[in-house]
């Protein structure tokens, strides 16, 4: 399906004020256990794993006036939940807008790493996974979402960004087992 070499993991939003703080999803916690599943396989198979972060500038960046605050740059709640705590061998992308390529060298990490596949996961589907996943595509790149390591605010608003991943960018969905299952080939 996709090779384990040209392929990184894309992890969106991970952080503490997306999941546990200012704009916390109760959807997001189930994404923790096959998020560190799949995350811990990429790191054993070589796979390389990006987290893409919000990190805004307070009473700055044009998000909060529509969100509020939150991952405000350099406090708790703009770092990676400890259960998903990035290793050296990792990459951290700091944004300031929904996606993860807006603005960031994350385009030029991915050409320099050779990715070609990314394998979404993160919050929220219809919002950041989303963007990030349309840049993704208009910048070439082939997009698969991990299934159970994705989620929004709501269950319509999950399935709505999954389907219009699908249907806009060609993303395939798949169980974190069955990604697993790929980087073992």
């Amino acid at each position: 399906m996709f090779n384990k070499n040209k392929t990184a993991i894309l992890v969106v939003d991970m952080l503490n004020d997306f999941v546990t703080g200012a704009l916390k999803c109760d959807r997001g916690l189930a994404t923790i256990e096959p998020n560190r599943k799949l995350i811990e396989a990429a790191h054993k198979a070589g796979v390389k794993v990006i987290f893409c972060n919000d990190a805004h500038v307070k009473d700055v960046d044009h998000e909060l006036k529509l969100w509020g605050d939150h991952a405000i740059a350099g406090t708790k709640g703009a770092e990676v939940i400890p259960e998903l705590k990035p290793t050296d061998a990792d990459y951290i992308v700091p944004k300031r807008r929904y996606s993860g390529f807006f603005h960031t060298d994350l385009d030029l990490l991915l050409k320099e790493l050779g990715v070609e596949n990314v394998i979404m996961t993160g919050l929220h589907t219809h919002m950041c996974v989303r963007h990030t996943s349309a840049d993704a595509y208009c910048l070439g790149y082939n997009i698969y979402v991990a299934k159970e390591a994705t989620d929004s605010f709501t269950k319509e608003d999950y399935e709505y960004g999954l389907k219009y991943l699908k249907e806009v960018y060609g993303a395939v969905v798949l169980s974190v087992d069955e990604i697993i299952e790929e980087f073992k080939k």
